[in-house]
């Protein structure tokens, strides 16, 4: 039997240790960027792992296949996306013992999301996500997004973090819907060196994936050619000297 000091100390630590929330996330990833093409639809992500704001970890994959038909891209929280991907890998495996020659789209997938990140907002425990779900089921391309409070929508072209402000514009001008895929690869590239060189938590190591009614590939890491001669960047502080 558990003395009276004993019992005080675990009610103790019950209280103060048994539901903890997520105030704050600690280890993420930046942006990811995706577009539909001719054949399919491709998705780019770096390879970083920010630590606060130290770049911290440099092989973090944040691109996922769920299923026979999609992929998922994470910026934001990466303990939080490992969560959401054991939530999907169970829908996978339950879809998968119906075995009934059916498999979750990416439409059921992306609604699935939906409804997973709104609960957890309203509980007040929400997955410090932004993600990126595309795929093709039936000839049919998807891609479409869903932020950490269940906010969601399809698009030909989708960007999160910072590259929904820096690459966003290079894809409305340069996007169209019968991109193969080399000019598709070219593009993404573009929008990944950008942001590579505006955004402090990017990393130069990229993973492209590609869906297609085939499948899914993911590229094996690689580092993009850049340029860092350019007067702008020389002396980035000249035009606040003298402000204060």
């Amino acid at each position: 039997m558990e003395s009276n000091s004993e019992t005080r100390q675990h009610t103790l630590l019950s209280s103060d240790y048994g539901i903890q929330r997520t105030q704050y996330p600690y280890v993420t990833g930046t942006s990811v960027v995706a577009l539909k093409y001719k054949d399919g639809i491709l998705m780019a992500a770096d390879m970083g792992g920010s630590y606060g704001s130290t770049l911290r970890y440099k092989s973090v994959e944040r691109i996922k296949p769920v299923g026979k038909h999609s992929i998922i891209g994470a910026s934001g929280e990466i303990s939080d996306f490992q969560e959401i991907m054991r939530y999907l890998d169970e829908q996978v495996l339950n879809d998968n013992m119906w075995d009934d020659r059916n498999s979750l789209g990416p439409k059921e997938i992306h609604s699935y999301l939906t409804r997973v990140m709104y609960n957890r907002r309203n509980k007040f425990d929400p997955l410090w996500n932004t993600l990126i779900l595309g795929g093709v089921k039936k000839g049919q391309k998807f891609l479409g997004m869903v932020t950490m409070i269940g906010v969601n929508f399809e698009e030909n072209h989708i960007a999160t973090g910072f590259g929904n402000h820096m690459a966003q514009p290079l894809l409305r001008a340069e996007w169209h819907e019968n991109l193969t895929f080399e000019e598709g690869v070219t593009l993404l590239e573009k929008c990944m060196r950008v942001l590579l060189y505006r955004d402090r938590s990017a990393v130069n190591k990229f993973q492209i994936a590609k869906i297609t009614e085939e499948g899914v590939t993911i590229s094996q890491p690689y580092a993009l050619k850049t340029f860092w001669g350019y007067k702008a960047f020389e002396n980035p502080t000249v035009g606040a000297e003298g402000s204060w």
